[in-house]
């Protein structure tokens, strides 16, 4: 109940940048007793492995990249590792396990204690918004105080776990932890909508049986986020739409299906709205990478390493998707045994016992 009175209280005080909807007072059900956690693991390992996959070649362009590495389907030599080819995390993966480290720590959101470990570790690849929240929150603002108005991807990417303290009793306290979550550090309305209607995406894909027709992924991300995120201004920063002006679900539900219904590689369509850090990117590469590949795992994955600038970001989402999806056992072996699972500079292994220590707490109490 915490969380729903901060929630209350920062918008009668308008301190969050986000259109209240009818969304954020619905009820999800709980998942069924015989729901297969599996499919939780794989959201989790998916995040973790596409984000190490892009992590050695990320801020390429898609013919950079083909150029230097051919095309990427594994860990390429890491520097960190003396050129052993072993996948490990940049900042989408730690400041996701991060978040489920401190929900197993306070047995659900605090959003303080995350605030505080977020400033208080060290962050590979740190991004800007994520480096103004932490100079913000040590000069002493209050958490909710700290979120630059940014609509880059650093909660979008790390957002998966919210859901995972939710899975047995669902309710309203989803979206509430998702909406404190993401203002953390992008206090904005694309940011706080795409992670709301993502995390609404995943709790669905964890139950579906069959592959969702490609365009699900546009009109329930529209369905999900356009009541949040309401009237926003964007304008691209490159590519081929940049007389757009307007919100990013608009921008989704524009010109998505004209990709589509056009046949465009997934390539062809990232590299014609860039795919960078900046949502009116990644969102729209992300979407349009699953609705021609979300049959395949490995592929899907794969073409978010190849086709996309910051594409350790945009795998790390698509691979949550897919995973939720279709679960562990359908990531490929290799990408798995060659995680390092770290958080940290030595912490080996520590991915796969948070995912296990949040099997016993959250699922099988």
């Amino acid at each position: 109940m915490k969380n729903e009175v901060i929630l209350k209280c920062l918008f009668e005080a308008e301190k969050i940048n986000l259109q209240y909807g009818s969304l954020l007072e619905s009820n999800p059900a709980g998942k069924s007793s015989d729901f297969d956690f599996d499919r939780v693991e794989g959201m989790l390992l998916g995040l973790a492995v596409g984000d190490a996959l892009g992590a050695t070649s990320e801020g390429m362009t898609s013919s950079q990249r083909q150029h230097t590495f051919g095309e990427v389907t594994g860990y390429l030599p890491h520097p960190w590792a003396n050129g052993r080819t072993v996948g490990l995390p940049t900042d989408d993966t730690q400041l996701a396990f991060w978040t489920l480290e401190s929900m197993l720590d306070n047995n659900g959101l605090d959003p303080e204690k995350l605030a505080d470990i977020f400033a208080g570790r060290r962050i590979f690849g740190i991004g800007r918004t994520v480096r103004s929240f932490i100079r913000n929150y040590k000069a002493g603002n209050y958490w909710y105080e700290c979120g630059p108005h940014s609509a880059g991807n650093g909660a979008l990417m790390r957002i998966a776990p919210m859901l995972v303290p939710h899975l047995r009793s669902g309710g309203s306290s989803l979206w509430t932890d998702t909406v404190l979550s993401a203002m953390i550090t992008h206090n904005d309305e694309a940011s706080i909508s795409a992670c709301t209607a993502f995390i609404g995406m995943l709790w669905e894909l964890l139950d579906m049986q069959d592959i969702p027709d490609p365009m699900w992924w546009v009109n329930r991300y529209v369905e999900l986020a356009a009541p949040l995120e309401g009237r926003s201004q964007y304008e691209p920063r490159g590519g081929d739409y940049g007389e757009y002006i307007g919100s990013l679900w608009g921008f989704v539900q524009e010109y998505l299906p004209r990709a589509y219904e056009s046949g465009l590689t997934s390539r062809d369509a990232c590299d014609g709205w860039y795919s960078g850090a900046f949502l009116l990117e990644t969102v729209p590469s992300v979407l349009y990478i699953l609705m021609c590949h979300a049959d395949d795992p490995r592929e899907a994955v794969i073409r978010a390493v190849n086709d996309t600038v910051d594409n350790d970001t945009a795998a790390a989402i698509v691979g949550a998707a897919v995973g939720a999806l279709h679960g562990r056992k359908a990531l490929p072996g290799e990408w798995i045994d060659g995680l390092a699972g770290r958080t940290t500079l030595d912490d080996d292994g520590r991915v796969f016992d948070l995912i296990e220590e949040a099997r016993e707490q959250f699922w099988e109490v």
